[in-house]
């Protein structure tokens, strides 16, 4: 069948190889049905014995690369399988069957991977959408989804897509980050941490702001695991990808209209169900819609301690997206009307940013102080002054605090966190000597 001498790592003939197995297996396959716990074991026997059938004598380095691409196109995601498997590849962006992205140590990089053409980029995302019992096609053509590991997926045909299909991978981080390895990174500072703990187990209900890719979904799963253990918690996502370590937890997820464009069940479903579930706390993964009016409501209407993102670049800009949101809701409330209700609600914005070198950091902690007139008061207690750019391109900067005290001190206080004056960035020396030449 083939010339085991033409052979090389990317010949026509080693493309005609794999296929020829490809199909081989596949029969097996199909005809077998395994079940699902030894599949794997299945596919590599029926690989090896389809290889030994052909009487090939490759050398063991070309054999060994034959075997570990069909295997990732019949077990995995095909040319896609090593990105993910790659610990340092947190997303992965295919733009068409031959331009194929990275990001990687925050940083975007054009790999040397290409599909053969269009339909080998839709036949990986049906997939990973079929076991979802989702679709897409002409009629639908955006659909997300996620692997099986967690990761995020979003896939976009023809006649949407007009370079070919595209696929974006949000790579599922498989060890949740605790604080410590935040502070560690230099992603937010001791001090910070500690304020935001006690915020966390005091109740306050906290926004993280920041835009896409900055981290906000590995700052809000930190934050999270400060919740106390004897709380009933409920996330709602649109995809399950939190990593909550508590026990008592209710996970719920959106549903995409079946073929005929119904039953949908969307994120302000679920925050309003879930009002129903007795929760303690509720964790929203994002806030997007309609659903940011019943989430204040419920903020409003004792239950404390929520926690949920936005897509926003400053704190300012948090407020003014959960305006524009209420207003989706469809209920005719005047702008004041919506202010109180933020201002009521909310107590913390958490800023979270991806700085131009890739790093990412907590680049502001800022204070819902009240209204004064129709205006949203805020108060900085802390911010990221940058100072400049090295040479290498990192960017230089600190995590300040501002030397304000919050004004919900005294609720902190009252659940035994008593933070002192050098949290806030008050200098000790200073305030001592200043009450001496008082004297």
């Amino acid at each position: 069948m083939v010339n085991p001498s033409a052979f090389s790592s990317n010949s026509p003939e080693m493309a005609k190889l794999k296929q020829h197995l490809i199909t081989m297996v596949s029969r097996e396959l199909e005809a077998k049905t395994p079940p699902y716990r030894e599949r794997d074991a299945f596919v590599k026997n029926a690989l090896t014995a389809s290889y030994q059938s052909l009487h090939l004598s490759l050398p063991g380095s070309i054999q060994n690369q034959i075997f570990k691409e069909i295997l990732d196109d019949i077990l995995g995601f095909g040319a896609l399988q090593p990105l993910l498997d790659d610990p340092t590849v947190s997303e992965i962006m295919v733009n068409g069957p031959h331009n194929i992205y990275i990001e990687q140590k925050g940083k975007l990089i054009k790999t040397g991977i290409q599909f053969p053409n269009d339909e080998a980029v839709i036949k990986v995302i049906e997939k990973i959408i079929l076991p979802l019992g989702r679709r897409v096609d002409a009629e639908s053509p955006m659909v997300d989804a996620r692997l099986p590991d967690g990761s995020r997926v979003n896939a976009i045909i023809s006649p949407v897509a007009i370079d070919g299909p595209s696929i974006t991978i949000r790579k599922f981080n498989k060890g949740r980050l605790p604080m410590e390895q935040l502070i560690e990174y230099g992603s937010i500072t001791s001090n910070m941490a500690e304020l935001l703990r006690a915020c966390v187990i005091s109740r306050l209900n906290i926004i993280i702001s920041g835009g896409t890719g900055s981290g906000k979904t590995t700052l809000l799963n930190a934050l999270s695991g400060y919740i106390p253990s004897d709380e009933r918690i409920v996330t709602i996502e649109d995809a399950a990808e939190l990593q909550l370590q508590q026990d008592h937890i209710v996970r719920l997820e959106t549903k995409s209209p079946d073929i005929e464009g119904k039953n949908a069940v969307m994120i302000r479903d679920l925050v309003r169900n879930s009002l129903r579930m007795r929760p303690d706390r509720i964790v929203v993964g994002e806030v997007r819609g309609g659903e940011a009016l019943d989430m204040l409501q419920a903020m409003n209407t004792g239950h404390d301690g929520s926690l949920t993102t936005l897509h926003a670049n400053t704190p300012r800009d948090a407020l003014s997206r959960l305006e524009t949101m209420c207003l989706m809701a469809g209920m005719d409330l005047p702008i004041k009307v919506i202010r109180e209700q933020i201002a009521s609600a909310i107590d913390l914005i958490v800023q979270q940013s991806r700085l131009r070198d890739g790093s990412r950091k907590v680049t502001s902690i800022t204070e819902v102080s009240g209204m004064e007139g129709s205006t949203i008061v805020m108060t900085e207690i802390f911010k990221f002054e940058q100072t400049g750019v090295a040479t290498d391109g990192k960017v230089l900067g600190d995590l300040k605090p501002s030397g304000i005290r919050p004004f919900f001190s005294p609720q902190l206080e009252q659940n035994g966190f008593k933070l002192g004056p050098e949290v806030f960035g008050a200098n000790l020396g200073q305030m001592l000597n200043s009450g001496r030449q008082r004297r």
